[in-house]
C-alpha cells in the first residue's frame, strides 16, 4: 500500500476515527523509514513561535529559554527563540512585534491614583484577564488593589471541566469584598459561559449559563444590600450563536453585542442609558458612578444620564464572561436556558447593548471578540489596536518579510547549519493566531532559501468546524510541497501546549514531543 501523500493530515483523520478531537489530540510525530523521529528541536536550532495573544504561550516558551527551570528535567540545550509578540518581559527571546507599552490612565489606575481601594475576584482560569489585561497590560497590582484568585477545577482533559466551575466560590469572595466598606470598586468575573461554551456539550452549557445567572443574582443582591451600585456586563459573546449558517456547531466566540445593566437604587428604574455604546464606554461609566473625572486619553463616553443624584458611591463591576446577546432562536443557548435573574434586571433596570467585537475592540472588521480584547477595552476606556492589526499592516506593506526577529532566526539557522522550527496554532482564526501567519513564514523561509524547516502544529476546536484540524494540516502540507520548503513534523491538541495555570505535565508532554519525538509515529 502506497504511503499517503500528505501523511500528517491523514494521521489526524485516523485519530478522529478513534474518537479523538482537535483540542485534546494526542501527539503525532513524523518518522523516517527507520522509524526515527524527524524534525526534533535540537541544540543550536532556531524556533519561531508565531502565536499571538501570549498568556498561554509563556509556559512552553519558558521550557526552552529559561536557564533555571524547575518543572521537569531537560537536556542541556541552547535554542534561538523568536516570538511573534511579547509573551512575558522576562523571557529571553527576540520579539517580532514588541509591545507598544502599558496603557496609561486605565480604570484601575485612576481608582488607585484617587487613593481608593479596589478588589478583583476571579477564577484562576481567567485571572490574567482581570489583572493584566484589565489593567492595560500592567503586570503588577496598583496601590490599593487586591487580587483574589479562586482556583478553577480541572479534570484530566479540557472536556471534563465541571460546568459549575468555581462560580459559587467566586460569588462568596465577591460578597465578602462588597461587605468591606473600604473597597470603593469590586470587580468580579464569572467565566463559566465562555469556558464551557468551547465544549460541544449543550447540556453542560445550560448548566453553565444557569450557574452564572444564579451566582450573579447572589452578587448583585449583596451589592444592593451594601448600598453598592452594580454594573453587569460581559467581554464578548460565545453560546448565544451556537450554529454556523450550515447548521454545524460553532464552539468559538461571536461578534454579538453584550449586555450592560446598571442596578443602582439611587438612580432608580426609570433612568435611561446612552445607546450605541461599546466596551470602551464601561470605564468612563464606572468612573462617573465613583465621582472620579475621566482622564486624558480615555476616549470612551459615559453611558450615564447627564445628572446623577448626589452622594458618594461604591461600585460593583460584574463581568459575565462570554455572555452575548442572541436572537432568541434555536442556536441561542442563553435564551434556551433558565435565566430569571438576567431577564429581570434587563427588563427592570437601565439597560443597553455594547459592541464587543471588530473595530470596536481594536480588531479587524468582521472579527469576533475575545477575553483579552474585551477586558483590555473594558479597563482602558479607549480603542487599543490589536497585535493582529499591526501584523496585518506589516503583511500589507511588505515589512513582515523584513522583520528583524524573523530574519535573525532564519539567517542564524542558515549560518550555523542548524534547523528552523515554526511552532504555533493552526486555525483559520483564533485569538492565539492564524494559519495565514504560518504560511507567510513558510514563504519567507523559501525566500531565505532555508535548507531545513520543520513545522510543529497545535490544533484547537474553538471557533472551528468539527475535524477542521486535518483540513488545515493538509493545507500546510500542500503549501510545503508547493514551496519545496518544510514538512509538518508534529501535531498536537492545544490543550497540551497552551496552558496558563502551571499544569506542567501538559507542557512536558508537548516538550517531549518537540524535542524527543514522543508520540504516535507517522511514517
Amino acid at each position: 500500500m502506497a504511503a499517503p501523500k500528505y501523511p500528517m493530515s491523514e494521521a489526524v483523520r485516523a485519530a478522529y476515527r478513534t474518537g479523538q478531537e482537535d483540542e485534546t489530540l494526542e501527539p503525532l510525530v513524523r518518522v523516517d523509514a527507520q522509524g526515527r523521529p524527524v524534525g526534533g528541536i535540537q541544540d543550536g536550532d532556531y524556533v519561531i513561535f508565531y502565536d499571538i495573544r501570549g498568556e498561554r504561550e509563556v509556559e512552553l516558551t519558558a521550557a526552552f529559554v529559561d536557564g533555571e527551570f524547575p518543572h521537569f528535567p531537560r537536556p542541556p540545550m541552547t535554542v534561538g527563540f523568536a516570538t511573534m509578540i511579547e509573551y512575558h518581559p522576562d523571557l529571553d527571546v527576540r520579539v517580532a512585534f514588541p509591545p507598544l507599552g502599558a496603557v496609561e490612565n486605565t480604570l484601575s489606575q485612576v481608582v488607585a491614583r484617587a487613593g481608593l481601594r479596589q478588589a478583583k475576584v476571579v477564577e484562576s482560569e481567567k485571572a490574567i484577564h482581570v489583572s493584566f489585561f484589565l489593567n492595560g497590560k500592567a503586570q503588577e497590582p496598583f496601590p490599593g488593589e487586591e487580587r483574589i484568585v479562586v482556583p478553577s477545577p480541572h479534570g484530566a482533559a479540557f472536556t471534563e471541566m465541571p460546568a459549575q466551575m468555581s462560580a459559587s466560590a467566586v460569588a462568596d469572595a465577591a460578597i465578602l469584598a462588597l461587605q468591606d466598606e473600604a473597597n470603593a470598586l469590586v470587580t468580579a468575573n464569572l467565566c463559566n459561559v465562555d469556558v464551557i461554551g468551547h465544549i460541544e456539550n449543550p447540556a453542560a452549557i445550560q448548566v453553565a449559563v444557569e450557574t452564572v445567572d444564579a451566582q450573579a443574582k447572589r452578587i448583585v443582591e449583596a451589592a444592593l444590600a451594601a448600598g453598592v451600585s452594580a454594573v453587569v456586563t460581559a467581554d464578548h459573546g460565545t453560546v448565544e450563536r451556537w450554529y454556523y449558517p450550515d447548521g454545524t456547531i460553532d464552539t468559538g466566540h461571536t461578534d454579538s453585542p453584550v449586555p450592560f445593566v446598571l442596578v443602582d437604587a439611587g438612580l432608580g428604574h426609570g433612568a435611561t442609558l446612552h445607546e450605541g455604546g461599546a466596551l470602551t464606554d464601561v470605564a468612563p461609566t464606572v468612573l462617573g458612578l465613583l465621582g472620579l473625572p475621566q482622564p486624558e486619553g480615555m476616549t470612551g463616553r459615559s453611558l450615564l444620564p447627564s445628572r446623577l443624584p448626589a452622594g458618594e458611591r461604591r461600585v460593583l463591576l460584574l463581568i459575565l464572561d462570554g455572555w452575548g446577546i442572541g436572537d432568541g432562536g434555536p442556536g441561542d443557548l442563553i435564551a434556551r436556558a433558565s435565566t430569571p435573574f438576567m431577564d429581570e434586571i434587563r427588563s427592570t433596570w437601565p439597560y443597553t447593548a455594547l459592541a464587543a467585537a471588530g473595530p470596536a475592540v481594536g480588531m479587524p472588521a468582521g472579527t469576533v471578540g475575545n477575553s483579552e480584547a474585551g477586558h483590555l477595552h473594558i479597563g482602558a476606556g479607549r480603542i487599543i489596536p490589536a497585535d493582529r492589526v499591526r501584523i496585518d499592516r506589516a503583511l500589507e506593506d511588505g515589512s513582515f518579510y523584513e522583520n528583524e526577529a524573523f530574519l535573525w532566526a532564519m539567517q542564524g539557522a542558515r549560518r550555523n547549519g542548524s534547523r528552523l522550527h515554526l511552532l504555533g496554532i493552526v486555525s483559520f482564526y483564533s485569538s492565539h493566531g492564524s494559519v495565514d501567519h504560518l504560511l507567510v513564514l513558510m514563504e519567507m523561509a523559501h525566500r531565505q532559501e532555508m535548507p531545513e524547516v520543520y513545522i510543529h502544529s497545535m490544533l484547537g476546536r474553538r471557533g472551528e468546524r468539527p475535524e477542521s484540524g486535518a483540513i488545515y494540516i493538509e493545507q500546510v502540507e500542500r503549501e510545503a510541497e508547493r514551496l519545496g520548503v518544510g514538512q509538518v513534523a508534529t501535531v498536537i491538541g492545544r490543550f497540551w501546549s497552551l496552558d496558563r495555570e502551571g499544569h506542567w505535565d501538559r507542557i512536558e508532554k508537548t516538550y517531549r514531543m518537540l524535542v524527543e519525538g514522543q508520540g504516535q509515529p507517522v511514517g
